[in-house]
């Protein structure tokens, strides 16, 4: 079960202000969905093939094909900054 003081600590590690309406508010949604998982507990499923996605998906690869690759001058042509044939971009320390 859910408390206020749950609430509480669960919007200070979101760092997040919460008024008593709010924090009222989200007790009782936070126990809802307690309530329903305590639910879905009680259903037998001993039988049941675990689902790892409901909807059967499949991965669409295009054709790896070698070709031309753009040159230096093209690559380089809308870089901001640039030197000697190279990107060239802030230095970080």
């Amino acid at each position: 079960m859910i408390t206020g003081e749950d609430v509480d600590h669960i919007s200070w590690l979101a760092s997040i202000k919460v008024s008593e309406e709010e924090r009222a508010a989200f007790v009782a949604s936070f126990n809802s969905v307690l309530d329903y998982f305590h639910q879905l507990d009680e259903l037998e499923t001993d039988d049941v093939e675990p689902t790892y996605r409901v909807v059967d998906l499949t991965n669409v690869f295009r054709e790896d094909v070698a070709k031309e690759s753009l040159s230096q001058e093209e690559s380089l042509r809308n870089a901001s900054r640039m030197e000697n044939g190279y990107f060239k971009s802030p230095r970080i320390v």
